[in-house]
C-alpha cells in the first residue's frame, strides 16, 4: 500500500452509513426509503446539511437531483462528479446507493482534513428514484437528464395511491430548475456494491465495472381452454400452463448453448383462472435475458421469434411481444484505467468485470466520461434486510475512489 496517500477515516464512514439507515430503518436492520417519501426527504435534509458542514455549496434540478459542490481553483472547469441515489427498494439494504453518496462526501471531508485543495470542482450527486420502487421507471432521473426518458412522460408516473412523480416532487420541496441540471463533469464515478457474488467467491476485493450488460425483456402470452380438472381426459386438455412449462424447457436448452454468461430469468408470471379444480386457460409471463455482447442478445431474441412462429405448442396458441430492451453501455476507457490504478496503488485485489444491474452510471455515461467501482456482497444479496458489506471492504472502495480522485484533481 502507498503509505503517503491520505485514507478516509473508516470509523465516520461507517457511522455516516450507519447514521443514513436511520431514514427509513425497518426492525431486521433494513431501509425502506422510498424516492421523495418523507424518510427520503429528510435523508435529502441530513445531507444537505452535512454537505454544507464540509464547505459545499448545495442545490438540485428539476428533476429533483442534488449536487454538492466543493470549489477548487479552476471553477470554470467541468467538475470531478462522485454520485449514486439515496433511495432504496421497499425492505432494502444500508449499502446500495447510499455507500455511493456517502463516499464522495467522506473523500471531500478527507481532502479537507488533508488540506488538499482541489484544481477543478468536485460534485457529491444524490440522482433521485434510482430504484423506481415508488414511481416507475427505475433510473429515471439520470435516464431524462441523458435524454433517454422524456420528461413529460416520466412527470406522470404514479404511485400505488395514484400520486404522480411531478406531484411528490413539488411537495418534497426539491423541485429546482432545469438550469441546475449536471450538463459535463471531467469525469462522473460510482462507487456500488455489486449486489452479486463474483468478488466475494474469487475473494477480490475490487470491481473494475468496464460496462453494463445489454438486455431485452419479452412477454409471453399462452392460450388453451379451461375445462374441469376431473373429467378432462390428458389427450383432450389445451392446459396453457403445461404449455408453458414446455415451453420455458426448451427455450432453456437453446439458450443455454448460446454462452456460459448469458443470464435470463422468468420473473413474472400470471394464470387463469387460478384455480385448482380447473385447467389454466392462459398464462402471461416475462423472459428477460442479459449479456455483454449484443450478438448473444439478437440471437436469443431469435430463439424467442423462432418459437413463437410455430404458433402452437400442445394445443395453445403462443404469442411473444418484446417490451423493452437496452444495448451494452460501455465505460470510458480512461476512467476504466484510472480506478485500475488506484487499486494498484491501493495494493487491492480486484478484476475488470460488467455489471448485470442497471445503475445511473450508464445513463450519465452517454453525457460523460464514466465508469464505476464495485465492493464485494456477501452472498451476493442484496434488494434485501440481508444486505451487508463488511467496513473493511467498504473501507476499501472508498479508499480507491479518493486515489482516483487525487489523480483528477491534482
Amino acid at each position: 500500500m502507498n503509505t503517503q496517500t491520505p485514507l478516509i477515516n473508516e470509523e465516520r464512514l461507517q457511522e455516516t452509513i450507519e447514521d443514513f439507515a436511520d431514514f427509513g430503518r425497518t426492525k431486521n436492520g433494513g431501509v425502506t426509503r422510498l424516492a421523495l417519501s418523507e424518510e427520503d426527504i429528510n435523508a435529502r435534509a441530513h445531507f444537505k446539511a452535512l454537505c454544507e458542514g464540509s464547505g459545499m455549496t448545495v442545490k438540485w434540478d428539476d428533476m429533483g437531483n442534488m449536487y454538492a459542490r466543493l470549489d477548487g481553483l479552476e471553477n470554470n472547469r467541468p467538475p470531478l462528479v462522485i454520485g449514486s441515489h439515496l433511495d432504496s427498494v421497499e425492505k432494502g439494504g444500508k449499502f446500495d446507493g447510499t455507500l455511493g453518496v456517502v463516499a464522495g462526501l467522506e473523500i471531500v471531508r478527507t481532502l479537507r482534513e488533508n488540506d488538499i485543495t482541489p484544481r477543478i470542482p468536485i460534485v457529491v450527486m444524490n440522482v433521485t428514484n434510482e430504484e423506481g420502487a415508488r414511481f416507475e421507471p427505475s433510473m429515471m432521473s439520470s435516464g431524462v437528464l441523458s435524454g433517454w426518458f422524456d420528461k413529460s412522460e416520466i412527470m406522470q408516473s404514479k404511485d400505488a395511491q395514484g400520486t404522480s412523480f411531478a406531484e411528490a416532487l413539488r411537495n418534497s420541496g426539491y423541485e429546482g430548475s432545469e438550469e441546475n441540471r449536471l450538463k459535463e463533469a471531467q469525469c462522473f464515478l460510482e462507487l456500488h456494491i455489486e449486489q452479486g457474488p463474483v468478488l466475494e467467491n474469487e475473494h477480490l476485493s475490487i470491481g473494475v465495472v468496464e460496462a453494463v450488460m445489454g438486455m431485452v425483456c419479452y412477454q409471453f402470452e399462452v392460450t388453451g381452454i379451461s375445462n374441469h380438472a376431473g373429467t378432462t381426459p390428458m389427450k383432450y386438455r389445451k392446459d396453457a400452463l403445461f404449455a408453458t412449462n414446455n415451453l420455458i424447457t426448451e427455450m432453456r436448452q437453446e439458450m443455454d448453448k448460446l454462452d456460459e454468461s448469458l443470464v435470463y430469468t422468468v420473473g413474472r408470471m400470471n394464470l387463469t383462472p387460478n384455480i385448482h379444480t380447473v385447467i389454466p386457460n392462459k398464462v402471461i409471463f416475462t423472459l428477460e435475458a442479459r449479456h455483454q455482447d449484443m450478438e448473444i442478445i439478437r440471437q436469443v431474441e431469435k430463439i424467442i421469434q423462432s418459437l413463437q412462429n410455430t404458433q402452437e405448442k400442445d394445443g395453445c396458441h403462443i404469442k411473444a411481444d418484446k417490451l423493452w430492451g437496452r444495448k451494452t453501455v460501455r465505460f470510458d476507457k480512461d476512467c476504466i484505467n484510472l480506478i485500475e490504478e488506484s487499486a494498484e496503488k491501493m495494493g487491492y485485489s480486484y478484476k475488470r468485470m460488467v455489471s448485470g444491474a442497471g445503475h445511473d452510471a450508464q445513463f450519465m455515461a452517454a453525457n460523460m466520461p464514466t465508469s464505476m467501482i464495485f465492493v464485494p456482497s456477501k452472498n451476493g444479496i442484496s434488494h434485501s434486510e440481508e444486505e451487508f458489506t463488511s467496513t473493511e471492504d467498504l473501507v476499501k472502495g472508498v479508499n480507491v475512489l479518493l486515489q482516483a480522485t487525487i489523480s483528477l484533481i491534482k
